[in-house]
């Protein structure tokens, strides 16, 4: 008799079908459920060019903390100058990043609402 289990993890959809004690055909088969992307709250620190205008882009952000973390400032790479119209140095925002080429590169920002302190920002 088989075995049919299914399970969700990190995004992924995964079936497995086994044959009990006997042993067996074993079929493998994932899914990949496209994932909501998760926003990280910060305050844009500043807005650098390396080596000039034709150097690249970077974006210094501080991230509001989270848990027992305290407030850390971190430096992510724009690949695409686009993304910072409308983001001036001081204004509150929600982005997303990767890691690409080994650096950490912004792949989406857009303003939102200052967090008001001891209140849930959203």
């Amino acid at each position: 008799m088989g075995v049919l289990t299914m399970w969700r993890a990190m995004g992924v959809v995964v079936l497995w079908v086994g044959m009990e004690a006997g042993g067996g055909a074993r079929a493998f088969a994932a899914d990949p459920v496209p994932a909501e992307p998760v926003y990280t709250r910060a305050r844009v620190v500043s807005v650098d060019r390396e080596g000039g205008s034709g150097g690249k882009l970077y974006v210094r952000l501080r991230l509001l903390p989270r848990a027992k973390l305290p407030f850390t400032t971190q430096t992510f790479r724009v690949v695409d100058q686009a993304l910072l119209a409308g983001v001036s140095e001081g204004a509150w925002v929600r982005f997303t990043a990767r890691r690409l080429e080994g650096e950490n590169t912004l792949t989406a920002i857009q303003i939102a609402e200052e967090c008001k302190r001891f209140q849930p920002c959203q």
